[in-house]
């Protein structure tokens, strides 16, 4: 449409992978990834735009520290807040696009100023998790700083609706689809479960942007997000989680949009990657057309990488045939390595303005990989590659991996130290620590051998969790929760030859990685924590939930007094020389609990499947309320009444003889929590009292258990109390 003026643009600073909390504790590098968010903020307000997109992975972990949410939470203040009105006019319901008790944008809140406002997705950092299903972004939406949208309650039936923006003549239909586990997404867009809505009315005046967090290459063969697999309708994609900057959009030819990756504003790793300046961009959105202003970001740590091969350096290309040449090699190195560094320290200084020139530069990352084999069956002698990074203490920021070595070698097959097959020297090749992800490294090293009872493809996701979300107890709960499910399916298995046994555990284990594959396995079991001590100091000691003892293993490991205590209880020997049924009584509650000892039928496996919730097979269709079967309520309750009403014959007097080898079996020899300290009443006749002592006077050795030894001593009779006062 002609006549468009800059009233109807609307301005949009695009930005992703912000990684807040990054590395935070290192004394150097702590601070980097909140100054450089703190400088994406600024350019917002400087450069006047009418609204920020960030494209998922604000924070670096689903769980910020304090320091982390107060940077991010004050750059967003002092930048987002303020009294120019914002004028972008939502058009469409917000209640569809947000959740919680305030469902609409910040900026029409009338009790809260802002200007420019924020709208993020999440990604796989900072994702939602624990209880009530919250991520970090919406602590941030609560306090009405940040738009949280985009979000994938179920992420096997995806509806994608569009927030409607309007400015002038200008029509915005922001798509966000925050991060979901990218195989699974590759089979929901395969299904045809992934439904985009559009505007009603006018869809050829709506300019139509999305911002997804996925992987962008395929790295995997369902391991990534095609293209393609997003609507044709849309006219720019911004693309998170992929840490190269490639800011200038990619027209693809066959859906006929354009797609930007910004990649990260700090470097989480040293790889190639990461070595390419950062940026981040403004779009211009008039009508359906769009221009890009890259905007290169002045406060990233310098960081330069270089990569060589030993055997091609004319200086050190003979000294793989000389004795004693670690000082020569090491120098050579060494002069490398300064040169990286006067380099870094030189791209710094470009792009800094002419008031800064004076600030000190910072301490730069840098990265020398070095390939060290040596022709003709020579040898190079490398230092040790931490020895040689603190040379550089004074000069670099990774002191403690400047240099990384690799070999390659041509060999038909390896093993681990452990036995174990490992991949082929080309794949270990392609597999940098730096740039493979922690399902494929998994895979391919567990592709070289066969797992008996574990299954693969958790495996690996399990693996994933414990690196990429610091699950410090994913690897412990996926051991128990398989080994508990093949255990369950092996007590159905009617065979006793072990070769059957061994059948069975391989087809139960197919089982399980073809159903985790189909998306059909799911860990329904959740980690439970033991209540956190009086005296734990999270500031020193660090998160509860992070300590090896605060998960609780079984369901009945928080119940162990309490046990203790029916069974001291139950054992309380009744009135009288005969027999005492009480104790029967008392234990039948917990043996109807119990799994029946006849045969390994159906019903056993049920039972033990209402205990532990662990593995559980659920189809999508399916109301989980049916899968599960519910232990009874008045076992536990029974199980706790009864002690109760056998408490009474504690104060009974001393039981006859030969009972008391009996209750000490029963409670496992811990006589002393069974004493009686109660005093007989002095109404009470001394005959009787006598006579109790004189019962315990006459048990034999047999009848005491070896842990009295540091027991107390009775209390003394009614008569010997009374005596003792009168001599005083």
């Amino acid at each position: 449409m002609p006549g468009r003026t800059a009233a109807d643009t609307i301005r949009i600073l695009v930005a992703t992978d912000s990684h807040v909390g990054y590395n935070e504790r290192d004394h150097i590098r702590g601070d980097d990834s909140w100054k450089s968010f703190h400088e994406v903020m600024c350019l917002a307000k400087n450069k006047d735009v009418d609204m920020v997109l960030l494209g998922g992975d604000l924070f670096h972990e689903n769980k910020p520290s304090r320091k982390s949410m107060y940077q991010v939470m004050r750059s967003l203040r002092m930048n987002c807040l303020g009294e120019k009105p914002c004028e972008l006019e939502v058009l469409s319901d917000m209640s569809e696009n947000f959740q919680g008790a305030f469902n609409h944008v910040n900026y029409e809140d009338p009790d809260i100023n802002i200007s420019i406002p924020v709208f993020s997705i999440h990604g796989n950092h900072d994702d939602p998790s624990g209880q009530g299903h919250f991520a970090a972004l919406d602590l941030l939406q609560v306090s009405g700083l940040v738009n949280y949208f985009g979000r994938t309650p179920e992420s096997d039936n995806i509806h994608i609706k569009p927030i409607l923006l309007q400015k002038g003549n200008t029509k915005l239909a922001l798509y966000g689809m925050s991060n979901v586990r990218d195989e699974r997404l590759f089979r929901t867009f395969r299904d045809g479960k992934v439904k985009f809505f559009q505007p009603g009315t006018q869809k050829e005046d709506w300019f139509n942007l999305m911002t997804v967090h996925q992987n962008h290459h395929a790295y995997t063969e369902t391991g990534y997000l095609p293209e393609n697999f997003l609507p044709a309708f849309l006219d720019l994609v911004v693309w998170g989680h992929e840490h190269e900057c490639l800011i200038e959009p990619k027209l693809n030819p066959e859906m006929n949009f354009h797609v930007m990756q910004p990649g990260s504003s700090v470097a989480t790793s040293l790889m190639p990657g990461e070595a390419v300046p950062k940026h981040v961009a403004i779009v211009s959105v008039t009508g359906r057309d769009f221009e890009v202003e890259p905007i290169r970001l002045k406060t990233i740590r310098p960081f330069a990488m270089k990569e060589i091969i030993l055997s091609e350096e004319k200086e050190i290309k003979n000294l793989a045939k000389r004795q004693d040449h670690r000082a020569e090699l090491t120098r050579h190195l060494m002069a490398i390595v300064d040169e990286l560094i006067e380099q870094a320290t030189d791209e710094w200084k470009e792009v800094q303005v002419l008031e800064d020139v004076e600030e000190e530069p910072p301490k730069p990352l840098i990265r020398l990989r070095v390939e060290y084999s040596a022709p003709g069956g020579g040898n190079y002698d490398c230092e040790n590659p931490q020895r040689f990074s603190n040379r550089f203490v004074e000069k670099v920021a990774n002191t403690n991996d400047v240099i990384q070595f690799y070999r390659k070698k041509a060999s038909a097959s390896r093993k681990a130290a452990s036995g174990a097959d490992l991949p082929e020297e080309s794949v270990l090749a392609q597999l940098a620590v730096d740039s493979v992800r922690i399902e494929k490294l998994v895979r391919e090293f567990l592709e070289a051998q066969n797992l008996t009872i574990l299954p693969q493809n958790s495996f690996g996701d399990a693996v994933s969790q414990f690196v990429d979300k610091d699950d410090k107890h994913a690897m412990e709960m996926f051991v128990q929760d398989s080994l508990k499910s093949q255990i369950k399916h092996l007590m159905g298995v009617d065979q006793a030859d072990e070769e059957d046994l061994m059948d069975a555990v391989d087809q139960h284990r197919s089982n399980m990685e073809a159903m985790f594959a189909a998306g059909e396995l799911k860990r329904t079991r959740k980690a439970k924590m033991k209540p956190k001590p009086t005296n734990w100091d999270s500031d020193m000691d660090g998160n509860w939930s992070d300590a090896p003892g605060a998960l609780i293993h079984s369901s009945d490991e928080g119940r162990e007094d309490d046990d203790e205590d029916d069974a001291g209880s139950v054992v309380a020997p009744a009135k009288g020389r005969g027999k005492a049924a009480a104790p029967k009584k008392a234990v039948a509650p917990a043996k109807k609990a119990a799994a029946p000892k006849g045969g390994r039928g159906k019903k056993k496996v049920v039972e033990e499947e209402s205990e532990d919730e662990d593995v559980l097979m659920i189809d999508s269709d399916e109301d989980e309320s049916q899968l599960f079967v519910k232990p009874a309520a008045p076992a536990r309750a029974t199980k706790k009444i009864a002690p109760r009403k056998a408490s009474p014959a504690k104060r009974a007097p001393a039981a006859p003889r030969g009972s008391g080898r009996a209750a000490a079996a029963a409670t496992g020899g811990k006589s002393q929590s069974k004493l009686d300290f109660s005093q007989p009443s002095f109404s009470q006749p001394r005959s009787q009292a006598n006579g109790g002592n004189k019962t315990m006077k006459e048990l034999s050795e047999d009848e005491i258990s070896d842990d009295d030894d540091d027991a107390f001593e009775p209390a003394p009779s009614t008569a010997t109390v009374r005596s003792t006062r009168i001599k005083r």
